[in-house]
């Protein structure tokens, strides 16, 4: 286990490549450039009345948008938070939070991941890796984590390849299932599931539901690689070296939610990864969606670019509705307006 200094530069490095590197997996897209809806000419709709509110861990939220889990244990990750929870209460958005990991294991960093006073109204995700399970945390060091935040949920971050690739990296995740169905039998908040940007199948995010996972975000290849940045930190050539060979490795974010619908699975999927606009949020929906994840793309410095930003993100998807002629979510989900080309 590494001290907490080093996990803070993690986090802080984490960030700046974020920011400043190109760490998009290459040779992989996201898949929604191979959809596309069909016009509706007259749509018999009026544009003032598109309701694009949603439900969410018994929360209601403006609009089927969640900030995707980034960042947390730092004081620039600290700044990021509390921005970012000031624009999800101004717009209506979700908020994941970033892994709590470091706050557990140093009280000192508890405060970056304190934001609830700035979004009293919206759902707010706590985060921490799954693999943690399998270095000593358990069900109070999880309750600690969604207290610590006022979270209403705790998000369990599957990344086996960062792990790999990481200097730091664990990559015991061996008997995680199991422990993952007895932390949703035993905790008292939702339990969800996300990726980091490889995606998870059908078969997999059917499992997690029928053991008790509330929320799965998919958070599909197409976007961030997270192999990538970590090749970035590395000095090892071998694990450079892998890292490359991984570059277009993971599911799409479209193949997620097509395979996730076929299997029937009930529970609520997030769509993430790599999304760039909110065309590709309705699109998201239209597959099957119930949320749509944003992350590195709004990783902007100030609440006002934030919110101008997420306004942008929510015309887009009121204009797709627009186009199609469809008035509410619900009516999206069930759109046959969509095609393969």
């Amino acid at each position: 286990m590494g001290t907490n200094t080093d996990i803070n530069q993690r986090k802080d490095d984490h960030i700046h490549l974020c920011l400043h590197e190109e760490v998009t997996g290459r040779g992989i897209s996201t898949g929604f450039e191979q959809f596309r809806f069909i016009h509706q000419a007259l749509p018999e709709i009026n544009f003032s009345d598109i309701n694009t509110e949603s439900f969410f861990l018994g929360k209601r939220i403006k609009m089927p948008y969640l900030i995707s889990s980034m960042t947390g244990g730092t004081e620039m990750a600290y700044s990021i938070n509390k921005n970012l929870a000031q624009a999800a209460q101004e717009k209506g958005w979700a908020l994941g939070l970033g892994s709590a990991r470091a706050a557990v294991e140093s009280p000192a960093q508890v405060y970056t991941f304190q934001v609830r006073k700035y979004a009293p109204d919206i759902p707010i995700i706590a985060n921490i890796g799954a693999v943690q399970l399998n270095n000593g945390f358990g069900i109070d060091e999880c309750k600690r984590v969604v207290d610590m935040s006022e979270a209403d949920a705790l998000v369990l971050h599957l990344n086996s390849l960062q792990e790999l690739i990481q200097p730091e990296g664990n990559t015991n995740f061996k008997g995680l299932f199991k422990k993952i169905e007895v932390l949703c039998q035993e905790f008292p908040l939702p339990i969800g599931i996300k990726e980091v940007g490889w995606g998870i199948n059908g078969v997999l995010a059917k499992r997690f539901f029928e053991a008790g996972v509330s929320f799965i975000d998919l958070a599909g290849a197409g976007g961030t690689s997270w192999s990538q940045v970590e090749k970035l930190r590395s000095s090892d050539s071998l694990k450079i070296a892998v890292a490359e060979a991984l570059k277009d490795w993971g599911l799409s974010t479209t193949d997620c939610l097509i395979d996730v619908k076929s299997q029937s699975a009930m529970g609520t999927t997030i769509a993430s990864g790599g999304l760039k606009n909110g065309v590709e949020a309705a699109k998201a929906i239209a597959l099957g969606a119930d949320l749509v994840g944003f992350g590195r793309s709004i990783l902007l410095e100030s609440v006002d670019s934030l919110i101008q930003r997420f306004t942008q993100l929510e015309w887009e998807l009121k204009a797709a509705m627009f186009g199609i002629g469809t008035d509410s979510i619900d009516s999206l989900k069930n759109t046959k307006w969509i095609k393969r080309l």
